[in-house]
């Protein structure tokens, strides 16, 4: 085997040097939104829309909608006790635009699903043309080091889920992480919708189950929203117009 010579180390440390910087530029392109991964066409996916929680602050949603949405989702509560503080304007003042309107919940693995279930149906009012209730399953603070189990996280969504369905009358929709999914998701709950968070590449499902929505980015900027994070979620529904204009309904 040849050792290298001087001048092909120098080379060799150049080129190196070259791609961490490219990796450096891609990432804060990334990073400050400027650089989108993911570009979904509005020919294979007309339907978008974003979802928002307190952190985009008040949102100006006749301007938000504006845009070329079509729906939004409202974050509403967490756990058995939290409830957004901006879900009652947010509501409200997204009921007023032509935007379908739905509300998720951040589901939590240290609380039972059934209170969990209780403080969301305490909160949402049902409505007419309201979208399918979300329960939104990923990892947070130190979860993802020190996975719960399997099985009891199983039986509180079912618990969660079920409750829900009881009271909105439809299925809820179940957004999650890859690895949320793995672990906890797939082969289980199949009939509730998938809405699955990829904002890297396309949607690629281990088991290859459908997805109903499909959060391409969490690095966009619109205008009409003044929060403590400048950037907001979007989405695209996995069929035309006219699926989406009865999609959920009862």
């Amino acid at each position: 085997m040849k050792r290298l010579t001087k001048r092909g180390k120098r080379r060799l440390l150049v080129g190196c040097v070259a791609l961490l910087a490219a990796g450096t530029v891609v990432f804060l392109l990334f990073w400050n939104g400027i650089l989108q991964f993911n570009n979904p066409s509005r020919e294979d996916y007309p339907v978008r829309g974003a979802d928002v929680s307190h952190y985009q602050g008040l949102i100006d949603w006749e301007t938000l909608a504006g845009q070329g949405l079509s729906f939004a989702f409202l974050k509403a509560t967490e756990g058995s006790l939290y409830t957004d503080p901006f879900f009652s304007y947010n509501l409200r003042q997204a009921r007023e635009t032509d935007l379908r309107v739905g509300a998720y919940h951040f589901f939590s693995f240290d609380s039972p699903g059934l209170t969990q279930a209780e403080h969301y149906i305490d909160t949402v009012p049902h409505f007419d043309g309201m979208l399918p209730p979300v329960v939104d399953v990923e990892f947070y603070g130190d979860k993802a080091d020190d996975p719960p189990r399997a099985d009891a996280v199983r039986a509180q969504l079912n618990d969660l889920l079920d409750a829900l369905e009881t009271a909105y009358g439809v299925p809820p929709i179940l957004y999650t992480t890859r690895e949320c999914y793995e672990r906890y998701i797939a082969g289980y709950f199949p009939e509730n919708d998938l809405w699955f968070r990829s904002v890297y590449t396309a949607p690629h499902i281990p088991d290859n189950r459908d997805w109903t929505f499909w959060q391409y980015t969490n690095r966009e900027t619109l205008d009409g929203y003044e929060g403590v994070e400048r950037f907001i979620d979007l989405n695209v529904f996995n069929g035309t117009a006219e699926e989406f204009a009865v999609y959920g309904t009862t």
